[in-house]
């Protein structure tokens, strides 16, 4: 396979594809819109799926595992949530095939095989867990219920791209009952801000923490908080979101319980998840023309030794010199690898770690050996440098948290000078097309207004700020008064 990646400049949806495939992330499949995580995404996925789940198990939560199928009358309960994702179900209307005498002895639908009640495959999984907290519920005893899982979901889309849109896709989702709304409302708020932290300190993406407008609103919720990211082409990507749903979800499904005061009422609810489409917004976010760049924290391999030598005796020295520095990285805990094949010249591997994005790489050959150093190269900024074997655990540990902390703060400085004012309609729309990124303008509160602007532009409300600045001003498309700007983009 070419190993050529199309740059960013000629092609930056191209770029994406050829880093995604090329640096062994995903491939495609043989189901429409559907995709192949190979081991080396994977292994990504499951650093982002550890780190996560420590985070939301040091908050209270536990894990479980529900159905993958909702039977059509749940999913149909509450009703803003069934209309929001109908478009996008897939249903199971059978339960068997059998042989087509008819057509050479293929399979075809059993007509007597047929589903007393149709079933959804979960797009998202409030109704059946809701239904199932109906019964683990009586008392303020139960509450608060901190659940997490997770699991695919499946979503028709029409158009779908690797990572950022596929018909099934793996995520967590966490669904939570609370006494109280105020509860309710700190915990959407406080796993919000478990996402930031995720996705700020460990991705080193840079996001900006809003509510959703009510047109962008989770279907059900009364209430969505979001993390925005900004990719390279300055195009938006919601990178998680937390929902207050009221009781909503309570109502439609009758879980109650029994107050403090001996009174009877419905549970406050929120739900929240991530999933793998942060793998594309950590590929877009830092990667260049020679491939990715993978922050330390969750690289699967956060250093590569690569050995240049001649005959099996320099082989053998520089083998043994390895052993020993491996030993001392893995004792702070940092994942290597050490490429001894022969298969492969030093150069194509170079090419190779490159490509996928491997934060250090260090190359040791036997005059290196004479010398006590070794070649150290960093993804990030490309820069090599010839360090002193002893003490080198120290130093490479020190360079590893150098590249996540400078990856942080190149992406927040293009997303800093990616946040621009627009005060007039001709403004707006001459910063989207020649700039991109965020643009903060006024808007008059409407939802037509907001219909309106995405139709003439492409661009939607991606969130208004948490603790947003009131200002007095003038609606950018129809000049209405308004008391707060909002950040438009086109987004993914």
């Amino acid at each position: 396979m070419s190993k050529e990646i199309t740059s960013r400049a000629a092609d930056y949806s191209q770029w994406y594809n050829d880093l995604v495939i090329k640096g062994e992330l995903a491939d495609y499949s043989a189901v429409r819109g559907c995709m192949v995580i190979k081991p080396y995404g994977y292994a990504l996925w499951e650093n982002m799926q550890a780190a996560l789940d420590k985070m939301f198990k040091d908050t209270g939560h536990v894990n479980a595992y529900f159905p993958l199928f909702v039977p059509k009358s749940l999913f149909e309960a509450e009703e803003k949530n069934a209309e929001g994702f109908a478009k996008e179900c897939a249903i199971v209307t059978h339960y068997r095939l059998k042989t087509d005498p008819s057509n050479k002895g293929k399979l075809m639908v059993d007509p007597e095989a047929k589903l007393e009640e149709e079933l959804i495959i979960r797009p998202t999984s409030e109704a059946i867990i809701w239904n199932t907290y109906k019964g683990w519920i009586q008392s303020y005893r139960d509450l608060p219920l901190l659940i997490n899982q997770w699991a695919n979901v499946v979503r028709w889309e029409m158009r779908t791209r690797l990572f950022l849109r596929t018909a099934e896709f793996l995520w967590q989702e966490g669904h939570t009952a609370h006494a109280t709304k105020e509860e309710a409302i700190v915990e959407a708020e406080k796993m919000l801000n478990v996402y930031a932290d995720f996705v700020e300190n460990w991705m080193a993406v840079p996001v900006i923490k809003g509510i959703k407008s009510p047109n962008e609103r989770f279907a059900g919720a009364e209430e969505t908080y979001c993390i925005e990211a900004m990719m390279q082409d300055g195009k938006a990507l919601q990178a998680g979101t937390s929902h207050f749903l009221g009781q909503n979800f309570a109502k439609a499904f009758d879980v109650k319980f029994l107050s403090k005061e001996n009174q009877l009422e419905h549970v406050w609810a929120t739900s929240w998840g991530v999933s793998t489409r942060l793998v594309g917004a950590l590929v877009m976010a830092h990667s260049d023309d020679q491939g990715l760049i993978l922050p330390p924290r969750i690289a699967p391999v956060q250093v590569v030794i690569v050995p240049i030598y001649k005959g099996d005796e320099q082989k053998a020295q520089i083998d043994a010199k390895v052993k020993e520095v491996s030993a001392q990285l893995k004792d702070l805990g940092i994942r290597i690898k050490y490429d001894d094949n022969d298969n492969a010249r030093p150069g194509w591997k170079f090419a190779e770690y490159e490509m996928k994005g491997v934060p250090v790489r260090l190359a040791i050959g036997a005059r290196d050996l004479e010398k006590n150093v070794v070649e150290v190269a960093r993804r990030d900024t490309k820069e090599k440098r010839v360090i002193d074997l002893t003490g080198i655990a120290d130093y490479i540990n020190a360079l590893l948290l150098e590249i996540q902390n400078n990856m942080f703060a190149k992406a927040k400085n293009y997303m800093d000078e990616h946040i621009t004012p627009a005060n007039s309609w001709d403004e707006f729309e001459r910063l989207l097309d020649e700039k991109g990124g965020f643009i903060s303008a006024h808007w008059d509160g409407t939802p037509e207004t907001e219909e309106a602007i995405k139709e003439k532009t492409k661009a939607t409300i991606r969130c208004i700020q948490l603790n947003n600045t009131q200002e007095n001003g003038k609606c950018i498309l129809t000049g209405k008064p308004s008391t707060q700007r909002v950040l438009f983009a086109r987004a993914y």
